[in-house]
């Protein structure tokens, strides 16, 4: 019986390769970021797709007839045309669990540097500012971590385990947003469910976590900005088009909020005329969520058992939720 073909638009470590290359066969190219027309004439012949990025829509689906399978290297799957896939029986799988505890890391990360201003003062010390006038003191004040009141917008498992790192290693009070309550967090974390409004009122840090869908995008707005407190700080670990950018530079501009921190942003890479990136009051990383190689090769060998398992059927998979027939869908 013939191997499935399959086409790999994503850099892989030698045991996913070697995963994917026992039960098909693959096509690596040259290139991992081809132009939208390479990729419609590679994909003719596969029957699966590995990527995190290609945009997965009617065009191309109509380009790939054989496909069946779509394996996303990432947790997230906003390139996946849901609708198109459904309609043409096309399964897309991605890589939860494996990134929960890194990406929860990071979002901590951008909480300590924006409150505690970090690059801001490590530039001022790198250009010998440190004790001329002006810079030293108040002016080197940021605001306290432990013991704050944190507010996280989509409470799924990263949420989760941000809220872990809050109530038990600095002592924070945890409230939370999301479509249905947790009863586990707030039993292991104290953590208190709050509609949108009061949660951005109440907290001292702002942490979104929510899921990119055409019902949150632009989720938070000017208006959402204006009932912040002046010391809040606002991060974002999860998609930039949930934000209103222009409002975010508005409320970090007039010191509406305090600070932010980034790892996303409306428009990726960042461009260098994105005002966000001169504001001193802001933490910027080029969407590095995930960006540990320990993390990175254990999504990469998901993803390779995710495309060798829905093309064979011969290993649990992880289906997306919408995607998993009548709401079961292969293991998890």
């Amino acid at each position: 019986m013939a191997m499935p073909k399959v086409l790999v638009l994503k850099p892989l470590p030698e045991e996913a390769k070697r995963i994917v290359r026992e039960r098909c066969e693959m096509f690596e190219p040259q290139t991992f970021s081809p132009s939208r027309e390479q990729a419609l004439e590679w994909i003719a012949d596969a029957e699966g797709l590995l990527t995190n990025d290609v945009r997965i829509d009617a065009e191309l689906l109509n380009a790939a007839t054989k496909l069946k399978v779509v394996s996303n290297q990432s947790v997230g799957y906003d390139n996946f045309d849901l609708a198109a896939m459904k309609e043409r029986g096309i399964v897309g799988t991605h890589t939860p669990y494996v990134l929960d505890d890194t990406v929860a890391d990071l979002a901590f990360a951008l909480m300590l540097s924006a409150a505690r201003r970090v690059p801001e003062l490590d530039a001022q010390v790198k250009q010998g500012k440190w004790g001329q006038p002006g810079c030293g003191g108040e002016a080197h004040y940021g605001v306290d971590v432990h013991h704050a009141t944190i507010g996280i917008v989509g409470m799924g498992r990263i949420g989760e385990a941000v809220a872990r790192r809050a109530a038990l290693g600095f002592g924070m009070k945890v409230l939370y947003n999301a479509r249905s309550r947790k009863p586990a967090a707030e039993q292991a974390y104290g953590a208190e469910f709050r509609s949108l409004e009061p949660l951005l009122e109440q907290s001292d840090f702002v942490v979104l976590l929510a899921p990119y869908t055409p019902e949150t995008a632009r989720m938070i707005r000017a208006e959402h900005f204006a009932r912040m407190k002046p010391t809040a700080v606002f991060v974002n670990a999860s998609r930039g088009q949930l934000v209103d950018e222009p409002a975010l530079v508005e409320a970090l501009r007039s010191r509406r909020i305090f600070a932010a921190g980034l790892d996303v942003y409306e428009h990726e890479p960042a461009k260098a005329g994105n005002p966000l990136l001169a504001l001193p009051n802001v933490v910027t990383l080029p969407h590095i969520g995930s960006a540990t190689a320990k993390t990175r090769h254990q999504m990469a060998v998901t993803a390779a058992n995710n495309l060798v398992g829905a093309l064979l059927n011969d290993r649990p998979v992880h289906v997306v939720p919408e995607l998993r027939k009548n709401g079961g869908g292969p293991a998890q």
